[in-house]
């Protein structure tokens, strides 16, 4: 038995060296029929609190009987029930000192152990190979007691030459991973600290005689396909013969000077609409290697990205691995699900923030089509605490930690059709590390740029890339001729970046209820062909699943494991929950790029006399087609036209095949126009037929317009005579006591009370140095601390009258809040207009107040009495949660909902649950009406919002988590007359001037009636 070889622990952890014995050079990927054997499993596991653990443990005959058994692959803080640790969340900071390259002798150290039996069959193999295709963060490895190396990048594959120290029969492979170490300092992405063995053990038989690797380059122009092959083999090997069956190639070649490129005739071209490819082989007498050719050719020509010769805009999501039971632990029929979901939300793109993800993920990309920006597994950003000193990114003692990651990076995954940018890493500052990155995949792989966002002055990167830029800074960077200096060029290197294709490789942070705008970054990619789009930060909230002390569930942030440091619920930033539900701000997402756009003629014939019901001659409608590659004969176009909600035709829209990029008028159908209700024409394009990703019907554009005849809004009835109230008052279904509101439709009811406040949204909390010159927020300082220091939040009232008529009833109040000169009067006057019951609330501030606010709005408070108030049906927007830079996804119409599904179960609580434009609504109990509200516009046409909720904002203000949420059964309405907007200031720009609430004048009126009304 070899004795096991050791070294002491600091000199691998403190190592820059990406690693020892790791076979070089990295290469492709593939989907052999080579003898391969999984060691995912169960393995025998030990963690020690330090990286000086017993080195004993390697040997063949170690007794491993004591220890635990966990399964690979896994990350050892997500078993256990916290007996291995705990997970550790940070954005930017470091979890240990920045000492670089050290990490503290604290260092949690996971032993791991198992056998597996080698075929004797295997004895013909020419090698064996062991490969790990993620670790984090170092590992050493022993195999029957003998060591074989080292390696550090979490996400990269690492390959073992082992065939020296196996056996047929019993084999023990030992494998020592230490969470810290000097790869840590570049692997400070956004995103939970997770280490383990989290990616497949894989032991490979290696033929004589066989494949190495594989690149086949491909090619399009003008309806032609070309090959570009790399095959790395033997002269043994040859001959090696290519095959591609469904286009009746077969290319032998007999010695590696016959591998060259070659033409292949008409192909249908692979894109991220129309992902077609082709299946291939390569094989030898010993080996055949399975691939999927997809046909086109990227290039950057002048300031435009291209792909087979067209334009390409960028509809991307940043996507992590992230589970919330699993971690980064790839399960592809999640992964699958995932990928159709976005397909189904008008996704095309994907970032692998901020690292490679499971080489599966890419052939499922190749599969349903994404256009792929493949970033590399590096980011130092903690660095930026020190001022950058000490970064890795300019210190040649990491210059091959850094090479070794890029073409770790670049050769797994080179024959991805997907695959049309590479990126060197995130927010790893600059220098001539990342500048000799960019240079080695210039060099190995022409067909395809280099991205990397912090390349400012273009030095090295192909494509100008910002994350977080403002709307009018895009719009600045997109226009020719603009002087507007750019971030940190001269005016020479901004000249240069004006040149080149612009990205916005992160926008719209996705945190929380937000983001607001998109629609506006949007139609600058459609003015300004500069402009690529971009990639939404990001996809999918981070939560882990645990569970509170007394075992109520629930999805844990930064700081919920009693991390040292934390970056708080940051992590808790995409456009799917955690537990994959979609946010409205996806719906709002997919709205804002569909890839076809309606255009009505409005004046087309609409019934103008409003007098009669008839109807409207149909118009028409501009269909344009922005789709990259598909014309619209995979869309089928349906219409409808509802009044006041309910619909009352319906048909199919006959539409001619629209190329790519064109457009087509097309005529629409009569419109039947009512008289007493609104009429709405709604026109989608569905699935034609079903797909990998979505089943015929689906819905891919949405678009409304309003057919309405006009119908005038019931003035005010002016009164006089008002005198004095005392006492107790009824009003048709209103009762009152002392000029308060007492019961309403014979239920307790409290209110209408001015509220001002909201639960801050993650980006009222933001404090984004960018706020859009908006003049009534502070760079650096949240709205949400402007508001809470006005007191928006714990406003009191001062009643100033109260006074009736015979009809009506009229209360004036001043409402303001402790230590502030400043109020607002409000005016509520309830009245009898005819069988209805109005209420008019007249809210205006007194002068001074110098911030934004969140809301100006009534608040009902609705005890639970007979039975709890519990659902809503209303006509206006909807069906999910609209703000007023958030619209795109809200369409006109009727709806219904319980209290519970109208909020967002955003990982900490915050305002949601707004509908916008409220025509009419209806409360609920178990089923049975409650109280029937009208909603009037004002004199300006502006119509108000409404929210029904649990909680007041107070009450959810005060909540870190959703189970800190107190119990209740009273249901809170809410009537707005605006709302302020989202922004994305958690991290980007604040909300736009148009969409931010300045204090002004407002008014809201009500009409109420009882079930029966």
């Amino acid at each position: 038995m070899s004795s096991p070889r050791t070294a002491p622990a600091s000199g691998y952890v403190a190592d820059t060296a990406p690693g020892r014995g790791a076979l070089r050079p990295a290469r492709s990927w593939l989907h052999s029929d080579a003898p391969r054997l999984s060691l995912n499993g169960p393995w025998r596991f030990r963690l020690s609190p330090t990286a000086s653990a017993p080195e004993d443990f390697s040997a063949e005959g170690f007794d491993d009987d004591g220890w635990d058994s966990i399964p690979v692959p896994s990350h050892w803080v997500l078993q256990g029930d916290g007996a291995y640790g705990r997970p550790i969340y940070t954005n930017v900071q470091f979890p240990f000192p920045i000492d670089p390259p050290h990490v503290p002798d604290e260092n949690p150290t996971g032993d791991y152990r198992r056998h597996f039996e080698l075929p004797a069959a295997w004895s013909a193999a020419e090698r064996v190979v062991l490969r790990f295709d993620g670790v984090e963060s170092l590992f050493r490895l022993w195999v029957n007691g003998v060591e074989i190396g080292s390696a550090s990048g979490s996400r990269l594959a690492h390959e073992f030459d082992v065939t020296s120290s196996v056996r047929p029969g019993d084999n023990v492979i030992a494998v020592r991973v230490h969470q810290w170490s000097a790869a840590s300092y570049v692997e400070d992405q956004d995103q939970w600290w997770l280490p383990g063995i989290f990616r497949d053990v894989t032991v490979i038989a290696r033929p004589a005689a066989g494949i190495e690797d594989v690149w086949l380059r491909t090619g399009f122009d003008d309806g032609q396909g070309r090959i570009e092959p790399e095959v790395t083999a033997g002269p043994a090997a040859f001959p090696v013969t290519l095959r591609l069956p469904e286009l009746g190639i077969e290319q032998v070649w007999e010695s590696p000077a016959d591998v060259t490129a070659f033409a292949v005739g008409a192909v249908e071209p692979w894109s991220a609409e129309q992902p077609r490819l082709y299946d291939a082989t390569v094989s030898t007498a010993a080996e055949t290697i399975a691939l999927r050719v997809g046909f086109r050719t990227v290039e950057i020509r002048g300031d435009r990205f291209l792909v087979n010769g067209r334009r390409v805009v960028f509809h991307g999501m940043n996507r992590h691995e992230a589970h919330p039971v699993r971690g980064r632990v790839f399960d592809e029929e999640h992964a699958r699900e995932d990928l159709a979901r976005m397909k189904r939300f008008n996704v095309n793109a994907i970032r692998t923030s901020h690292y490679p993800p499971h080489p599966r993920l890419l052939d499922l990309a190749d599969e349903l089509g994404f256009w792929v920006v493949l970033e590399c597994d590096l980011e130092t950003h903690g660095f930026d605490k020190v001022g950058w000193a000490g970064n890795p990114s300019d210190d040649p003692a990491w210059r091959e930690a850094y090479l070794d990651r890029i073409r770790r990076t670049v050769e797994r995954d080179k024959n991805h059709p997907s695959v049309v940018i590479w990126s060197l890493g995130n927010e790893a500052g600059t220098g001539s590390n990342l500048a000799a990155m960019a240079a080695w995949v210039h060099a190995r792989d022409t067909g395809r740029p280099v991205h990397y966002e912090g390349d400012h002055p273009g030095d090295y990167a192909d494509i100008y890339s910002r994350m977080y830029a403002s709307v009018r800074e895009t719009e600045q960077i997109g226009t020719d001729g603009s002087r507007a200096p750019l971030l940190n060029c001269t005016p020479a290197q901004g000249a240069r970046q004006r040149t080149k294709p612009f990205l916005l490789c992160e926008y719209a942070h996705a945190m929380g209820n937000g983001p607001g705008a998109l629609d506006q970054y949007e139609e600058l990619v459609h003015r300004h062909p500069r402009l690529h789009g971009g990639f939404v930060w990001e996809w999918r909230d981070h939560g882990i699943a645990t569970t509170t002390p007394d075992g109520t569930p629930y999805y844990a942030f930064g700081g919920d494991f009693g991390e040292v440091v934390h970056d708080g619920n940051f992590v808790m930033d995409g456009m799917l929950l955690s537990d994959d539900v979609p946010t409205p701000s996806l719906y709002e997402f997919k709205s804002v790029v569909q890839p076809v756009r309606f255009t009505f003629d409005r004046d087309g014939g609409s019934d103008r006399d409003g007098d009669r019901d008839g109807d409207s001659d149909g118009g028409s409608v501009v269909i344009t087609n922005l789709c990259h590659t598909a014309d619209t004969s995979f869309l089928r176009f349906r219409w409808r036209v509802e009044h006041d909600g309910r619909q009352v035709a319906a048909g199919d829209l006959e539409v001619p095949a629209v190329v790519a990029g064109g457009s087509a008028r097309v005529p629409l159908p009569p419109v039947p126009v009512a008289r007493d209700a609104e009429t709405w024409l709604t026109v989608d394009a569905v699935l034609a037929a079903g797909t990998a990703w979505a089943d015929a019907g689906h819905v891919i554009a949405t678009a409304q317009l309003d057919r309405s005849a006009p119908r005038p809004v019931p003035a005010v009835r002016p009164r006089t005579g008002w005198r004095p109230s005392e006492g107790t008052l009824t009003l048709g279904v209103a009762e009152f006591t002392g000029g308060s509101l007492t019961r309403l439709a014979g239920r307790p009811v409290a209110g209408p009370r001015l509220e001002l406040f909201r639960a801050p949204t993650d980006n009222d909390e933001g404090t984004s140095g960018e706020v859009e010159e908006s003049d009534a927020s502070i760079a650096g300082v949240s709205n949400a601390a402007l508001w809470r220091r006005d007191g928006l939040d714990r406003l009191t009232t001062r009643r100033l009258s109260v006074e009736r008529t015979a009809d009506a009833l009229r209360t004036v109040d001043k409402v303001s809040a402790a230590d502030s000169a400043r109020w607002v009067t409000v005016e509520s006057v309830w009245s009898l207009e005819g069988d209805e019951l109005e209420l008019r609330v007249e809210a205006a501030p007194s002068s001074g107040w110098p911030t934004v606010w969140p809301r100006i709005g009534i608040r009902f408070d609705l005890p639970d009495g007979t039975a709890a108030v519990d659902g809503a049906d209303w006509f206006g927007l909807g069906p999910l949660e609209s703000y007023p830079d958030s619209l795109r996804a809200a369409r006109t119409g009727r709806f219904s909902s319980t209290v519970g599904d109208l909020g967002v179960a955003y990982a900490r609580p915050q305002e949601t649950g707004h509908r916008s434009q409220l025509r009419q609504l209806t409360l609920t109990s178990a089923g049975s009406v409650v109280l029937r509200v009208v909603a009037l516009p004002d004199t300006r046409g502006r119509r108000p919002g409404f929210t029904l909720s649990r909680h007041t904002p107070q009450q959810i203000a005060r909540a870190g988590h959703p189970f800190e949420l107190p119990e209740s059964t009273t249901s809170h309405l809410f009537v707005d007359a605006a709302q302020h907007g989202l922004g994305s200031r958690a991290c980007g720009p604040d909300v736009w001037p148009e969409f931010a609430l300045r204090p002004e004048a407002r008014t809201i009126r009500l009409r109420i009636a009882a079930a029966g009304g």
